[in-house]
C-alpha cells in the first residue's frame, strides 16, 4: 500500500509489475521502482510464491551426504539459489534406487516445486515418470523434455586423459582400481581406460583391473589385492579421488613411494586433492559448476522457460603424483 501511495498507482498495478504481468506506461513503471528503491521496499517471496501456487522450495536428492564429492556440488546448487527466494530440502538415496524413488515421494508430498537428481541408481524412465508431477533436472543421465532435463560429463574421455598421461610417460603396465559394477559412470571410465591402452597398442591384462565402490577403503583394498595376487605395474589410475586416496595410503603402507615407485591418478579433483601428500595427478570434473547450472536450469522449468546449460569440459590436472618411467 505505502508503495502504491507513493507512487500514485493502485496496489494492484504494484503488484502485477512486480509478478512482471503488468502492461502499463513506461512513466507508471518508473514511479514504482523508484518508490521501491526510495522505501527499500523487499516484496514478501513466500506469500508471491503462495498466490503462484508455490511452495519455494525445491528438493534435493544427493546419494551420500558426507561426500566431499556432493559437498561441492551442493555448494554449486546453494549459490545457484541465493536472491531467488528459494529453500532447499536435501534427502538421501544412499544409491539404492528404491530408496531414491521413496525420498522423490517424499518431495513430491512436500510440494516442492522441482528436484534436483544428484547421480543415483533409478532408471531414465522412473525419472521421466515422477517429472510429470514436478520438473526435474538430473546430473549423470542425458534427458531433454519439457519437464526432465539431464547433464552428463563424458566419463569415457577423462579416463582416457588419465591413462593417456600416464602412457605419455612411458607407462604401459598400469593398473585401474574401477568403480562399482553396473554403474554407468564406471562402466563409461574402464571403457576410457580400455582406450587409451588399446590406441597404445598396449594388452588390457584383465589381472590388473580391481573393482572398487568409489570409497577409500576400496581403494586401499583393492590396492592390496594387487599385491597380494602379486602384480607388476609401475602405474595406477584409480576411478575417483576418493579411491586414489586409500590407494595412496595402501601404498605409503608398504613403504612404496609415489611417484618414484609407482605413478598415481584420480578422477574429480576433489578439493582435498591439492593437500594429499604428495598432491595428487587428477581428472577435475567441473562439480560445483554442475550444481550451479542445473540449479539455474530447473528454476527456469519451474518458471516455463527454455532451460539450457554447458558443463565446462573435463582436464587433466597434474601434480606431484605422476612421473615419467625412468
Amino acid at each position: 500500500m505505502d508503495v502504491a501511495r507513493q507512487a500514485g498507482v493502485s496496489p494492484s498495478t504494484v503488484s502485477r509489475i512486480l509478478n512482471g504481468t503488468a502492461k502499463v506506461s513506461d512513466d507508471k513503471r518508473e514511479a514504482v521502482l523508484a518508490a521501491i528503491a526510495k522505501m527499500n521496499f523487499a516484496p514478501n517471496q513466500m506469500a508471491q510464491g503462495l498466490k503462484k501456487g508455490r511452495s519455494l522450495t525445491i528438493g534435493i536428492v544427493v546419494q551420500d551426504i558426507s561426500s566431499p564429492f556432493f559437498d561441492e556440488t551442493l555448494r554449486g546448487v546453494d549459490d545457484g539459489l541465493k536472491g531467488t527466494g528459494y529453500a532447499s530440502v536435501i534427502v538421501s538415496g544412499h544409491w539404492n534406487a528404491d530408496e531414491e524413488a521413496e525420498r522423490i515421494r517424499l518431495l513430491l508430498a512436500r510440494k516442492v516445486d522441482g528436484i534436483i537428481l544428484l547421480s543415483g541408481r533409478i532408471s531414465d524412465e522412473t525419472v521421466l515418470g515422477f517429472s510429470t508431477q514436478r520438473p526435474i533436472v538430473s546430473t549423470g543421465r542425458e534427458l531433454k523434455t519439457r519437464t526432465a532435463l539431464g547433464f552428463k560429463i563424458n566419463n569415457e574421455y577423462g579416463a582416457y586423459l588419465a591413462v593417456r598421461h600416464l602412457i605419455d610417460l612411458g607407462h604401459r603396465r598400469i593398473a585401474f582400481i574401477s568403480g562399482p559394477a553396473n554403474n554407468m559412470d564406471a562402466d563409461e571410465r574402464l571403457a576410457g581406460y580400455r582406450r587409451a591402452l588399446e590406441e597404445a597398442n598396449i594388452d588390457a591384462d584383465p589381472h590388473l583391473i580391481v573393482e572398487g565402490n568409489y570409497h577409500e577403503a576400496s581403494g586401499m583394498m583393492a590396492m592390496n589385492r594387487l599385491f597380494d595376487t602379486h602384480q607388476q605395474f609401475t602405474a595406477v589410475f584409480a576411478a575417483n579421488d576418493l579411491s586414489a586416496y586409500g590407494a595412496r595410503l595402501a601404498l605409503y603402507r608398504k613403504g612404496i613411494r609415489v611417484p618414484d615407485d609407482i605413478s598415481l591418478v584420480g578422477f574429480d579433483d576433489l578439493p582435498g586433492s591439492s593437500y594429499t601428500t604428495p598432491p595428487l595427478t587428477t581428472i577435475r570434473q567441473p562439480l560445483y559448476d554442475i550444481g550451479r547450472i542445473a540449479t539455474h536450469a530447473l528454476l527456469r522449468v519451474i518458471n516455463g522457460e527454455d532451460a539450457q546449460g554447458e558443463i565446462p569440459p573435463l582436464e587433466l590436472i597434474v601434480r606431484e603424483t605422476t612421473r615419467r618411467v625412468r
